[in-house]
């Protein structure tokens, strides 16, 4: 098979190994569409290496058609299409993975747009309501609002009753977010976000993936027996912690992420996205949010795009001539 692989810091699409199996509980793939996500980017520079065990080929999320099952499967055949977390190996002309970790495409969903699902759907719940714990009608703090994870975020909360505010970067993007269903937001270049959500009134979860340089402002917003859920460190690792204010205002902060999580943890996530999700995606009350694609021999563009922050949701890449 085909693969992207990297070589004097470029991509190139080349052939590779094919991967062994499907084992009893796993199901191969081919795949039609992989999605981007900054995790590729920071693992392409050499700051997130895969799991132990994993693939080195990037690629977290993809969409295709089944073509073999392991005989422990049984909600999953050969000819259907389909999504899938992944831990590596997406940037690829077939996966293996374990099928707890495979969905059916929500009704009426092409390949193409149910690629931009599993990644940022899965974050965006583990995150706001199995790690956040969000009760009915609890305010939500968005940072990167526009990215794929936010605006998946954005729908979440508007769909299940909890207001959200977002920091962006543009007023364009503010927009985009606010169709969404932002109820406000702010953009990053005016200056800090503390009054403009102190006066909104606060936040009792905050989904961050920025890190040390918001670690005092969030502070400062986050409500009394808030939680502030940390996902990436797009701003630095280090920073001074107020325990007074964390401790006075009860606050908790919660360090997670997906990509290292069990298989069974990871089938726990997906059960609830079929549960919860697809259903309101098959009516469109959420959407895929996806702002280009490129065939797969293009990643390096993808990944510029990316680094520029241009988005606002989801990058593709094109695997498959047919990819539809």
């Amino acid at each position: 098979m085909y693969a992207v692989e990297f070589a004097d810091q470029n991509a190139y699409w080349q052939k590779t190994a094919t991967p062994s199996g499907p084992d009893t509980d796993e199901v191969r793939l081919r795949v039609a569409w992989a999605g981007v996500n900054r995790a590729d980017l920071m693992q392409r520079a050499g700051h997130y290496p895969p799991p132990p065990g994993v693939t080195g080929t990037l690629g977290l999320e993809v969409s295709g058609t089944i073509t073999h099952v392991g005989d422990n499967v049984t909600h999953l055949k050969p000819g259907d299409d389909v999504c899938a977390l992944l831990a590596g190996g997406g940037y690829a002309e077939e996966v293996v993975v374990d099928a707890r970790q495979v969905l059916p495409l929500p009704e009426g969903i092409s390949l193409r747009e149910g690629a931009a699902l599993p990644e940022v759907f899965a974050t965006a719940w583990l995150n706001l309501f199995m790690e956040g714990a969000l009760q009915q009608g609890e305010r939500v703090l968005l940072h990167a609002g526009a990215s794929g994870v936010g605006t998946a975020a954005i729908q979440l909360c508007r769909a299940f009753g909890h207001p959200c505010f977002v920091t962006v970067g543009s007023q364009e993007k503010l927009q985009a977010c606010r169709k969404l269903g932002a109820s406000d937001g702010w953009n990053r270049h005016d200056g800090s976000f503390v009054e403009a959500v102190k006066a909104w009134g606060g936040a009792d979860a905050i989904l961050d993936p920025v890190g040390a340089s918001y670690l005092a402002d969030n502070q400062k917003v986050l409500n009394a027996d808030g939680r502030l859920v940390l996902i990436g460190i797009m701003g630095g690792r280090s920073a001074t912690l107020d325990m007074s204010r964390m401790l006075m205002k009860r606050q908790r902060f919660i360090g997670s992420t997906l990509r290292a999580k069990s298989a069974a943890a990871k089938g726990e996530i997906m059960d609830a996205l079929y549960q919860y999700v697809w259903p309101r995606i098959a009516n469109s009350e959420i959407t895929s949010q996806i702002d280009r694609s490129w065939p797969i021999q293009a990643v390096d563009e993808a990944h510029a795009y990316m680094r520029k922050d241009a988005n606002t949701g989801k990058i593709l890449l094109a695997v498959t001539a047919d990819a539809d």
